[in-house]
């Protein structure tokens, strides 16, 4: 059986569970609202503010869908409460960013500033001129939105220039002049 699957899901006071009868999960919070069809070989309980995932089979698919059912439901739960975050650093002479309203303008050593506008539910902060904070409902959508940011300008592995993830470690090469 899944580890992760049989966890029960912990919800927290002010957060609204529903779920219909093909198998969407609808999840309110304080922050927003969130939803999410969940496989037919998963069944989903809600009893007493515990919310547990079980599996009908033991086939393949049942065994696969088992604890990812679980992790989207928690991380919805997550999400209305808490909310997501990802933050990315700019390394690189002239490289920054600057939030003019809701659209991010990025300079990247291109002959024009990079653009974006923010998605629906997300939100943008520069705190500093190299540094960008996404924020969100949605764990998925932060996630996809800051690796559209990073791939403007992914660093590069020998002087490191670039947008990367807070804790993304670069390795980095040595270069010519290395063999002596």
């Amino acid at each position: 059986m899944s580890r992760i699957g049989k966890k029960p899901v912990e919800i927290p006071a002010g957060v609204e569970i529903k779920v219909t009868e093909d198998n969407t999960v609808y999840v309110t919070g304080p922050k927003g609202a969130l939803s999410e069809k969940i496989s037919k070989l998963i069944s989903v309980e809600l009893k007493d503010g515990v919310l547990s995932v079980t599996r009908a089979g033991d086939d393949k698919a049942a065994r696969s869908a088992h604890g990812l059912s679980r992790s989207l439901i928690a991380n919805m739960v997550t999400g209305v409460t808490a909310g997501f975050e990802k933050k990315l650093q700019i390394n690189g002479v002239g490289y920054k960013a600057e939030k003019k309203g809701d659209v991010l303008v990025l300079s990247l050593g291109y002959s024009h500033p990079v653009e974006l506008k923010d998605p629906e539910g997300l939100s943008t902060e520069t705190p500093a001129p190299t540094e960008i904070i996404v924020k969100g409902v949605s764990k998925a959508a932060v996630g996809n939105y800051a690796a559209i940011v990073r791939a403007f300008r992914p660093p590069e592995p020998y002087k490191g220039k670039g947008v990367k993830y807070e804790n993304e470690v670069i390795r980095r090469k040595e270069g010519k002049t290395g063999k002596k």
